[in-house]
């Protein structure tokens, strides 16, 4: 252990000291009067596998190419969509229309496929763009947010230089949300000509930082972008000179890090600290309110066990009863140190628009669930029922069947590695397992297109088939009042509620730990990194 700290403070030191004269080299007149470089650092413990938005499927990618790129448009920390580049937009054509009117102060960096100056972002750039992410011969994982609702014939449309259009073959409303992914971040066209394959490693994009060195696995350096077009109260973005992301893989030593203060922010905790840094109600204890901040929010993910329905192993009865003998609050109180909130509002987690507080679907009642057992003949039953999930969450899975034993149901767990585990819920092989669900973009469809019959696996793990439901889903996509389309949400919800093909167990909350010196680092549901507004103190 000791060899491989030294190793880790070894490379530290190493990119601490290149970062500075990187640093130093930046904007001298400026730095005359600065005595040190303001310097973001974090971890990101599963690596980063590219640096080209095509590719952004997970939240290391996501984290680096929100630095690197702008799209049309943004999210700000309450998940409502802003302007970009795009700084106006309509929606026309009954919704099958969207027309973006672009900025005209968006530069590209600089770089040496501009024979190291830059250029003007324009429409074409993005109609480049888009068409690249469907365009099979890049084989973006992030084809699927256009393939089904952009028009086959002219998806994407330059109306002039600065105007930009999507036409899509019926309406489709999440769009919006869809298009701040980091999928649809801008790119020109010159760069992936000049790199190729290599563009992986050399982005261009229009971000608050750009990339100055990237050491595969030992550490990836960002340094301010000074031509960057947004402000706040009048000052240019981003107000931190560079970003230092290093690749500890091992989370205890990652929260050392964090401790002596060599990283300056942790999204989420390894559980070995919980109990040391978290009270049993999901605060941060009084001893380490003076080393460290945490902010707590929503966050996207619903934990849930689901059903196979398309044999129906376990009928309705069955899967209510279930439904009412779990005690979420206990499972959130011991097993969670009070972080997350108790599923009892439906599959759709709090930290939406369209998420009712007030509107709790689900009711702790055992003695209600054993009698509804009984009416069905299986309780107490001599055969037990398998409960398929991974070793992460194989303590939540004892404590559901220890809450279910209270009514009858013998619960046997079958632990598996995850990826086995999510190949047997593709293939049917799973009757009972342990899933959850994180959205992609800032809309509730992304939930209820879980049970729409008409997809497969993924997302529709349950084989969920209810007419009515998938009438209600396909008239929500086309509807473009927003109230209207959170009643006929509503309404999916009484038909989940009533079928029971998932039981939520929890929504999940995101925990950010930073040092004392961070200043505006907001926090999302989301959880999507922004570091344009951080200042260090």
């Amino acid at each position: 252990m000791s060899i491989t700290i030294n190793v880790q403070k070894t490379f530290h030191l190493f990119f601490v000291l290149l970062l500075l004269l990187i640093l130093t080299g930046l904007n001298s007149c400026e730095n005359s009067k600065s005595t040190e470089a303001k310097v973001f650092r974090y971890n990101q413990s599963s690596g980063i596998g590219s640096l080209d938005p095509a590719f952004s499927k997970d939240q290391s990618t996501i984290w680096i190419c929100n630095q690197l790129y702008n799209g049309l448009v943004q999210l700000d920390d309450s998940l409502n969509v802003k302007p970009a580049i795009a700084e106006s937009w309509e929606i026309m054509d009954s919704g099958k229309t969207y027309t973006f009117h672009l900025r005209k102060d968006v530069l590209f960096h600089e770089n040496e496929c501009f024979q190291n100056k830059t250029r003007v972002v324009n429409a074409f750039d993005f109609r480049y763009s888009f068409a690249r992410i469907i365009n099979p011969k890049t084989a973006s994982p992030g084809a699927w947010i256009f393939n089904e609702h952009v028009d086959s014939i002219s998806p994407f449309n330059t109306i002039d230089s600065f105007t930009f259009q999507i036409k899509l073959k019926k309406s489709f409303l999440p769009l919006m949300g869809i298009l701040t992914m980091q999928y649809c971040s801008v790119i020109p066209t010159e760069a992936v000509s000049y790199y190729g394959q290599d563009f992986r490693a050399n982005p261009v994009g229009t971000g608050p930082f750009k990339l100055k060195k990237w050491r595969e696995g030992v550490a990836l350096i960002l340094v301010r972008n000074e031509h960057y077009f947004e402000q706040e109260n009048g000052v240019q973005l981003p107000f931190i000179d560079g970003v230092r992301v290093s690749f500890i893989t091992d989370k205890k030593s990652e929260f050392l890090s964090f401790r002596q203060k060599e990283i300056d922010f942790i999204s989420g905790l390894d559980a070995s600290y919980i109990d040391e840094v978290i009270d049993e109600n999901g605060a941060l204890k009084k001893e380490m309110t003076d080393k460290f901040y945490l902010k707590k929010s929503p966050y996207l993910n619903t934990e849930y066990l689901g059903f196979n329905l398309s044999d129906n192993t376990y009928n309705k009865d069955i899967r209510q009863a279930i439904n009412m003998a779990i005690d979420r609050e206990e499972l959130i109180k011991y097993l969670r140190n009070g972080i997350g909130k108790p599923a009892v509002n439906g599959f759709v987690p709090y930290g939406l628009p369209s998420f009712d507080s007030s509107k709790k679907v689900v009711h702790y009642d055992p003695e209600k669930a054993a009698t509804i057992l009984k009416a069905s003949g299986i309780y107490n039953s001599k055969n037990p029922i398998t409960l398929y999930t991974n070793e992460t969450y194989r303590e939540i899975g004892l404590m559901v069947a220890k809450q279910l034993s209270k009514i009858g149901l013998e619960i046997k767990l079958e632990v598996n590695p995850g990826a086995v585990l999510r190949e047997w819920m593709v293939k049917g092989k799973a009757p009972f397992f342990r899933g959850s669900w994180i959205a992609d973009y800032p809309d509730a469809e992304s939930y209820y297109a879980v049970f729409y019959s008409k997809n497969g696996t993924p997302p529709n793990y349950t084989r969920f088939n209810n007419n009515e439901f998938d009438k209600l889903y396909e008239q929500a996509l086309s509807e473009t009042d927003n109230s209207k389309r959170f009643s006929l949400y509503q309404k999916m919800d009484e038909i989940l509620n009533e079928e029971t093909p998932v039981i939520p167990l929890y929504y999940d909350e995101v925990l950010r730990f930073y040092q004392k010196n961070i200043k505006g680092l907001g926090t999302n549901a989301l959880n999507l990194l922004q570091l344009k507004h951080v200042k260090i103190d």
